[in-house]
């Protein structure tokens, strides 16, 4: 992590993450556009989702989720930055000379060779079925369909581990401590999700927010009674209702959101952990 002197209250506390280890050079121009910005609104210009809007401009990267081509071996030749995403990212070259972008994992260096097959060793950054991964063994960028390209463990510091194949199945635990069964013929690859100090970042100051398109968010117990459930009251007062609201009156705490009948639940074999 880098530190910053204490030049004003807000840069005492400030960190971020060490980009020395990137490559100085621009994306690659063909695997990038432009996406258009909605600042938090829909199809109809209505505010859907609040505290969006502004920040810097950014070009998209396009990355390859399903390196699905079994049997080639990608050289890393650049580690650069995605304002689009926590984790790093890498452009790789295919023994065809084609490049492409891909998700750079923890400790890979310039250089490395990536290995794409249905079975390959067990090294940093290797992609392979998951019934061919032993026990124990992290993995990211995990299919949850095979073929569809990865799905989950894509952010930065993120790892799923392997704790059984059999029957077609492999189960997984998440991070929140979820075990999942997905079809064995996925892909995945070895290893964890780079930068994974991005969580220790400490913004610093609201001009840093407002970079990222993070715009101000208001305590609802500082507004009026008419503008929030919390709202009025003469100086500093409690919340005042039995459970927690949102800005309409909805309850936002105590129920489970997720649709009873989804079919995916029978493939969830134990629960997340509750804190």
């Amino acid at each position: 992590m880098k530190s910053y002197k204490p030049t004003s209250p807000s840069r005492r506390s400030m960190t971020n993450v060490d980009y020395g280890k990137l490559s100085r050079v621009k994306p690659k121009k063909s695997l990038t556009t432009r996406l258009k910005t909605h600042a938090g609104r829909n199809s109809q210009g209505r505010i859907t989702m609040r505290h969006q809007g502004g920040g810097n401009k950014k070009l998209y990267r396009m990355i390859d989720l399903k390196q699905n081509q079994l049997g080639t071996k990608v050289v890393i030749e650049t580690l650069e930055y995605d304002p689009y995403r926590t984790a790093f990212i890498a452009l790789v070259r295919h023994e065809d000379g084609r490049k492409s972008y891909m998700l750079a994992p923890e400790k890979m260096v310039i250089g490395s060779e990536v290995l794409i097959a249905e079975s390959a060793p067990l090294t940093t950054g290797n992609r392979m079925q998951l019934k061919n991964i032993p026990v124990g063994y992290q993995v990211y960028n995990v299919e949850l369909v095979p073929g569809k390209g990865g799905q989950i463990a894509r952010s930065a510091g993120c790892y799923v581990e392997v704790l059984a194949n059999a029957d077609g199945y492999t189960d997984l635990r998440l991070g929140s401590g979820e075990v999942r069964r997905v079809p064995w013929e996925g892909l995945a690859s070895i290893g964890q999700v780079s930068n994974s100090e991005w969580n220790l970042t400490t913004i610093g100051k609201a001009g840093r927010s407002r970079w990222l398109g993070i715009r101000p968010t208001v305590r609802g117990k500082a507004m009026n009674p008419v503008d929030h459930p919390y709202g009025g009251g003469e100086g500093s007062q409690p919340r005042g209702t039995r459970k927690p609201k949102d800005i309409w009156g909805n309850i936002t705490g105590g129920h489970k959101t997720r649709n009873k009948k989804k079919r995916s639940s029978k493939l969830i074999v134990k629960r997340r952990n509750k804190k």
